[in-house]
Order: structure tokens, then sequence, then C-alpha cells
């Protein structure tokens, strides 16, 4: 019986007790973990998903390590390029313990929820509690406002003295009314003001012609 398992981008043929190396795994030395399997040959070849679900690979991590070194050069000629590098691979070499049936997950417990219990009153602190408890005297009673005084009534002011009734028969006697004076109409005929002419345009002077004589010339001799 045997499985194909992948791990670390890898796939490896394993049997129950065999030992082998495979990448680095985070788990620590004597620490179980399982395998992703592929493939399960037994009496039947299993290779479906839900076949291979039902099925469990086991195996023990036996101690981590690291491969042996690897030398790294690099060259480029006529150009004096020249690189020396190492590297060495991070292993973990494990031992496979169980390949079988998966075995069935126990149901988790349901642990009862206890009720939540009320949460108690917070006593306020000592001195609040004090503070609350002192009782302030009563404030003194306000001494009651003066009545307000009453004020002399104000001396009633002497009436004016009666006009004379010439005044009193004037301003009874309606105001003649003035006519309004008529308008005086102009009976004269005046005639009518001639249309004024437009201005005449400005002529500019003309330039003075030059005489039609023409200039004499003078004699070779001087005559």
């Amino acid at each position: 019986m045997y499985a194909i398992v992948k791990t670390g981008g890898k796939q490896y043929r394993v049997e129950q007790g065999q030992t082998l190396l495979v990448e680095r795994l985070p788990q620590e030395e004597g620490d179980t973990v399982s395998l992703e399997p592929l493939l399960v040959r037994s009496e039947e070849t299993i290779f479906d998903a839900a076949g291979l679900a039902k099925v469990a690979v086991e195996a023990t991590i036996v101690n981590h390590l690291r491969g042996p070194k690897l030398r790294v050069f690099k060259f480029k000629p006529k150009r004096g390029y020249r690189r020396r590098t190492g590297h060495r691979q991070e292993l973990t070499r494990i031992e496979v313990t169980r390949i079988g049936a998966a075995a069935a997950a126990s149901a988790p417990k349901r642990v009862a929820e206890a009720a939540p219990k009320p949460a108690a009153a917070r006593k306020p602190p000592a001195a609040v509690e004090a503070a609350a408890t002192t009782v302030e005297p009563a404030a003194a009673p306000k001494p009651a406002a003066k009545p307000a005084t009453s004020r002399k009534p104000a001396a009633a002011k002497p009436e004016a003295a009666a006009k004379p009734a010439a005044s009193r028969a004037a301003a009874k006697a309606p105001a003649a009314t003035a006519k309004p004076a008529a308008r005086k109409t102009a009976t004269t005929n005046e005639p009518a003001p001639a249309p004024r002419k437009p201005a005449a345009k400005s002529r500019q002077a003309e330039p003075a012609k030059p005489d039609s004589a023409p200039l004499k010339k003078e004699d070779t001799d001087g005559s």
C-alpha cells in the first residue's frame, strides 16, 4: 500500500514507515503533520475527491536541516563581469507513520451557557455619600419690600383766557373767495417769423494765382 502526496510544491511516493526529505515545514520537531494525498493504492486505487476525503496520510517531523551547498558562478566574457555565490536549501526530514482511513471528527460538546448575572449596583464613594446626607441650613428670609409712596396729584393748569368776541366772530365769518384773474388773450395779429436760412458754407481762401507775364531774362552782356 502506498500513496502519492503533495508538499512544498512537489509530489512524493510514500509508504508507511518511510523517511524522506521535504521542503522546510513550519512545525517543530516531534509534531505530527497531515500530508495532502493525491492518490492511494491498496486493493483498489482511489484518486477521486470524494474517496480521498476519507483517506489520511500522517507523518512525524524528525528534524530540520540544510541541504548541501551549491556554488553559483556567473561570467560574461570581454566585460570583466564575474560573480560567485552559494545556496543551501532549508529541508525537513519526516517519517510516514500512517496511511489509512481518516478518523471521524468528533462533534464538539456544547457548553450550556450560564445566564448572565445581573450587574451589582455600584455604591457611590464615601465622600459623595457623606455630602448627600448632610443637610444644608435653611436660608434666612428676605425682608419685605417697602410699600411705594403715593404721589401727590399734579395741580390742574389754569385754563387759557377766553378769546375776545371780535376774534371769534372773525373766525366764524366765511372768508371771501378771491376770483381768479381772467387770462388776457392776445388780440394782435402778428406775422409768423420767417424761417431761418441755413448758414452759407465758409469758402476757403483761394490760393493766389501766379502772374501770367513771364519773367524777362537778362541779357548776357548785362545791358
